[in-house]
């Protein structure tokens, strides 16, 4: 399963050359084909999972754009940006969107349960429209704080989790690299 997925990546990551020909990125190409953005190196790989987890979280819309945007002045690597915005999809995102709220009602200890009042007509929707944006209004700041947390959270353990599996995977290199090579 892990190879498939690396070859459905391999097959749709667009390459260097793609993007220089492509109309929209010539205003920018030479800050965007700079070859250290698209390296893959112990540096800009973690800072391009910790990024695209910021972009994931927070924009629900053109995260992966915003991702690649954002690695460009943190110098890290645009394709695992892009890639890491993928955390967040149809099926992560509602789960997320759950625990954000949570962890804000938390922090903000506003858990007070809610009194659901029995709808009496079904015709009555302007009433039950304007209650649910009261309640939104009213849970929103625990949801954005929440989200906050969360996605800070998420960018700091997703930069430690890759820069230590960079670390372990080049140690595995060298472990496994014949002696006559080793200096």
């Amino acid at each position: 399963m892990l190879h498939k997925s690396v070859a459905w990546c391999r097959r749709n990551m667009p390459t260097r050359e793609s993007m220089e020909s492509n109309r929209m990125l010539r205003p920018v190409a030479h800050r965007v084909m700079e070859p250290g953005l698209w390296r893959f190196n112990r540096r800009s790989v973690p800072r391009g999972v910790a990024l695209g987890m910021v972009a994931g979280f927070l924009f629900p819309v053109a995260q992966i754009a915003i991702a690649a945007l954002f690695a460009l002045p943190f110098r890290a690597n645009v394709p695992v940006a892009a890639l890491t915005t993928f955390i967040t999809n149809p099926l992560t995102t509602p789960f997320l969107w759950f625990l954000a709220y949570r962890i804000g009602a938390w922090l903000l200890h506003s858990d007070a349960p809610v009194i659901a009042q029995p709808v009496a007509e079904a015709t009555d929707w302007l009433h039950r429209l304007t209650g649910a944006l009261g309640w939104l209004w009213d849970k929103g700041p625990a949801f954005a704080l929440g989200l906050v947390v969360l996605t800070t959270a998420c960018a700091l353990l997703g930069y430690a989790l890759s820069a230590l599996g960079w670390r372990l995977w080049i140690a595995r290199k060298w472990r496994h690299r014949p002696a006559a090579n080793r200096i």
